[in-house]
C-alpha cells in the first residue's frame, strides 16, 4: 500500500496543514496515483491557477515487484517552472524533470514541488508499506 498526503503551502503558511488531502492505492503492479492541475485524472489536485504544476505533475507506479517508484512527468513547457526534491529523512535528491526515482519500500518521505518564481510549494507525503 501506498499513502500520499497533499498540503500546498504559500507565502507565511508554511507548515500549516490546512485542506490537506489523502489518497492511497494497494502496492499491486501497475497501480496509479497522479499528482496535479487536472482533477479528471489526478487522485491529488492542486489549485488550478498554480501554472508551476502541470495538469499532471507526478505519476506514482506500483512495478512488478511491488515496488512504488515516483516520475516527474514532462510538461508543455521545454523548462519547468519548478522544482521536485524527494526527502526521506536526512536525505535529500533533487528528482530531474521527466525523471523517475524509486521509493523506498517500507519507508517514508516527502515529495516537496517549488514554485521557481514565488513562494509556493506542494508537498507530497508518502508512506510504502513494506
Amino acid at each position: 500500500m501506498l499513502e500520499l498526503t497533499m498540503a500546498t503551502v504559500s507565502g507565511t503558511e508554511e507548515g500549516a496543514t490546512a485542506g490537506m488531502l489523502m489518497a492511497d492505492a494497494p502496492s499491486e503492479p501497475g497501480a496509479v496515483l497522479r499528482v496535479g492541475r487536472d482533477k479528471s485524472v489526478c487522485r491529488l489536485a492542486t489549485p488550478e491557477e498554480w501554472l508551476f504544476v502541470s495538469r499532471v505533475h507526478l505519476e506514482f507506479l506500483c512495478g512488478p515487484e511491488g515496488v512504488w517508484q515516483v516520475s516527474w512527468l514532462r510538461g508543455s513547457q521545454p523548462d519547468p517552472s519548478s522544482e521536485v526534491r524527494l526527502v526521506v529523512g536526512e536525505y535529500a535528491q533533487t528528482i530531474a524533470y521527466g525523471g523517475t526515482v524509486r521509493l523506498p519500500r517500507g519507508g517514508n518521505g516527502e515529495i516537496v514541488v517549488t514554485d521557481r518564481t514565488g513562494p509556493r510549494s506542494v508537498n507530497v507525503g508518502f508512506y510504502h508499506e513494506a
